[in-house]
Formats: C-alpha cells, sequence, structure tokens
C-alpha cells in the first residue's frame, strides 16, 4: 500500500470515530462509503499529507458532519430551521444560501463529490418552491449567486453558472436613481438602498468579471462599491452603515451597526483590489476589517452575538470576509489571531454536547434547547475560514 493509502486510511478511521460519538446519518455514512470505495476501485483522491491534515481541518470535517447530520430534513430535501427541535416554519432561502456556501468549503476542501448532491437537492427544493431560482430580496439572491458561483468555479458546470446568470440578471433590475443610485433591498421596496443589498452585489459583480471577461461586469462591481463608500461608510473611521430611506425620509440607519455589513463592504473592496491593483481599494477593505476587529469583539476576544434568527448568521459573514481579506494580505496576522482565538472559545464554550453552536461563542447551548441553522452556519464558516488561513 502506498503513502497515499495510507493517509487517506488514517483520515477515513477519524470521520468513523467521530462519526460513532455524535450520532451518524444514512446522508453522512454514505459519504464515508463512497470515498472508501473509490480507494477500492483504484481511482484515488488527492490526498494531504499528514502534516496538512491539521487540527482546523479536523475541526471543519467535524462542523460540516454535524451540520448535516443534525440539521438536514432528508425528506424535505433541505434544512430544518432549527435543531433538535427540528422546526421548519418559514423558508429561509437566504440561510440556505449561506449552507450551499458552507457545503461549497467543505468541497473545496476535501474535493468530495458527495457534499454537490446536497447543493443540488437545495437548488432543487428552492426551484420547487418558488417555482423559479430567484427570490423576491436583492441581497438574498446576491448571497444565492454568490454560493453558487463559488462551486461553478471549482466544478465548471455550466448549469450552476446559468444559475449565477439568471440571478445576476434579476439583481441588476434593482438598480435604480432613488437616494443617488444603489440596488434596493427589495421588490416591493425600491426606495431603500442598504449595504447588504449592494456590498455582496459588488462582490458578485467582481467575481462573475473573473469568468466573463465583460467590462460590463467590472463597471457593475465598482459602480455599485461606489454607491456604498459615497453614501454608506464612515471615511474616517471605516464604519459602514445599513442602509439610507428604510422609512422613506431619506435617513441613513447610521446607529444599525452590523458585522455583516463590515464583512462585505471589506469583500467587495478585496475582489476588486484583486482584479485592479488599486491599493484604494485595499485600504478601504483594511480600514473597515480594523473598524470591526475593535468594534465587534469583546473584552474576551470573543466576536459580538447579533441574536438569534437572521442575525445568527451576521458574524459569520464578517469572519468570512475577514479571511478573504487575510488571504490577500497575510501580513495581517491580526485577523487570523482574531480567528483562531475564536476557533478556541467556540471549541471549548460554545459548542454543546450534540454538536450545536452558540450565537455567542462562548457559552453553549443547553442540549434540550439547540441552535437555529443561521448560528450553526456561522460557527461552520468560523472553522471552514480557519481551515484555509491556517
Amino acid at each position: 500500500m502506498n503513502k497515499s493509502k495510507i493517509v487517506f486510511g488514517i483520515l477515513i478511521l477519524f470521520i468513523l470515530i467521530l462519526a460513532s460519538a455524535c450520532g451518524k446519518s444514512a446522508e453522512t455514512e454514505q459519504i464515508t462509503e463512497n470515498i472508501q470505495m473509490e480507494i477500492t476501485e483504484g481511482e484515488e483522491p488527492e490526498m494531504k499529507t499528514e502534516e496538512e491534515i491539521t487540527v482546523y481541518y479536523q475541526y471543519a470535517d467535524e462542523s460540516i458532519t454535524n451540520l448535516l447530520t443534525n440539521y438536514w430534513n432528508s425528506g424535505a430535501k433541505i434544512f430544518y430551521d432549527a435543531y433538535p427541535m427540528k422546526k421548519s416554519g418559514a423558508f429561509n432561502y437566504w440561510w440556505y444560501a449561506h449552507a450551499i456556501d458552507v457545503i461549497v468549503d467543505a468541497y473545496i476542501r476535501t474535493q468530495n463529490s458527495e457534499y454537490i448532491k446536497y447543493i443540488d437537492d437545495i437548488i432543487d427544493s428552492i426551484i420547487a418552491r418558488n417555482k423559479k431560482i430567484t427570490n423576491d430580496y436583492y441581497d438574498d439572491m446576491e448571497w444565492m449567486a454568490l454560493a453558487i458561483l463559488r462551486l461553478y468555479d471549482e466544478t465548471k458546470n455550466e448549469q450552476y453558472l446559468n444559475y449565477v446568470q439568471i440571478l445576476w440578471r434579476d439583481i441588476q433590475k434593482g438598480w435604480n436613481d432613488t437616494m443617488g443610485g444603489g440596488i434596493a433591498w427589495r421588490k416591493e421596496q425600491l426606495d431603500y438602498k442598504n449595504t447588504p443589498a449592494n456590498a455582496p452585489a459588488a462582490i458578485l459583480a467582481a467575481r462573475i468579471y473573473r469568468v466573463t471577461n465583460d467590462e460590463v461586469d467590472l463597471e457593475w462591481a465598482k459602480k455599485i462599491y461606489s454607491f456604498v463608500k459615497d453614501n454608506l461608510t464612515d471615511a474616517s473611521t471605516g464604519q459602514v452603515w445599513d442602509g439610507i430611506n428604510r422609512e422613506g425620509n431619506g435617513k441613513t440607519d447610521k446607529n444599525w451597526n452590523f458585522t455583516y455589513c463590515h464583512g462585505v463592504y471589506i469583500g467587495a473592496g478585496v475582489e476588486l483590489y484583486r482584479i485592479t491593483g488599486e491599493e484604494s481599494y485595499l485600504h478601504g477593505a483594511v480600514k473597515t476589517a480594523d473598524y470591526a476587529l475593535g468594534k465587534f469583539i469583546d473584552k474576551n476576544g470573543v466576536f459580538t452575538a447579533e441574536g438569534d434568527g437572521d442575525g445568527g448568521l451576521f458574524k459569520g459573514i464578517l469572519i468570512r470576509y475577514l479571511g478573504e481579506l487575510y488571504k490577500t494580505s497575510p501580513e495581517l496576522t491580526y485577523i487570523k489571531d482574531a480567528i483562531n482565538k475564536n476557533i478556541e472559545i467556540l471549541r471549548e464554550n460554545g459548542t454543546n454536547n450534540i454538536g450545536n453552536f452558540t450565537k455567542n461563542f462562548n457559552i453553549a447551548p443547553a442540549d434540550d434547547k439547540g441552535s437555529d441553522l443561521s448560528t450553526q452556519l456561522s460557527g461552520c464558516m468560523l472553522f471552514e475560514i480557519a481551515a484555509v488561513i491556517n
């Protein structure tokens, strides 16, 4: 047996031990079985060395296993809203988008094609429910397009790119001249412009440009970024405000200060810097990152909790794009340090016996109460990003 088979056997043994400890579902068992079949049939997957299979990699494996074991509704082919209650009271399109993003993280990390089946099921369930891939909220569609585009980048499956293009064309319709431009938050409120509907769109346009090389997409990215920079960002501090004209009075919601608004503005700056090389984009991202790390981390080094429900996703999004900034500027070691500190805290204090994470990262939820899917996804993002940057 060659070295790669030995290493793979070690990894499989770890997965099986982990599964027995936390209770593995039929779906996750099938993942392991299918990988084992690849070895017995002589088609060896590309394996990492022993040194590369770090503790962070193991943490990420454990988090995705718990997510799929605990939250996946195999009958409905989509995630429960919460576990262990297994609620399915709402159709949380944008939560599902981030669930896809986390599964894409796992796929990129492992190259295990079984993960793609979950994504296909989610997309099929969304289309069955909405009769189309699109949705009523522009920011929701942007999250979905970003996640699916990452999968296209890895697989080159044209169907995924087709979904992204359908979403992107619909998103562009949200741009109008009210409040000086910008993409609306939702189709029923076209005069309300906010960061969650614009900064992710700038990230999306920039990433689509990298696929299409169409200058129109790049101009969209620059235009949307400029709207956020000029209208929703404090140039002196790097703070990113939530939105403008929410109540039809032209006012900016400067007191709505959320982690994810800062995350996506950082992400937009990073993407445009990668394409253009213009330092102003990177400087803007760093300034906002510095503000966010000063504002949204408590005295114990823990990222701020912003509630249950939708708020459970917010800091995971910030962490994702802080990771992108660190990948671009690895000299910013304090970003890596902050993420790793939260890994330690979430592992030691914020995870209960059934693998649920807490919105606070430092206080585990009771086993019988569990967590919302949104909160669980933020924890998964933390582990997946740590696996990449370490």
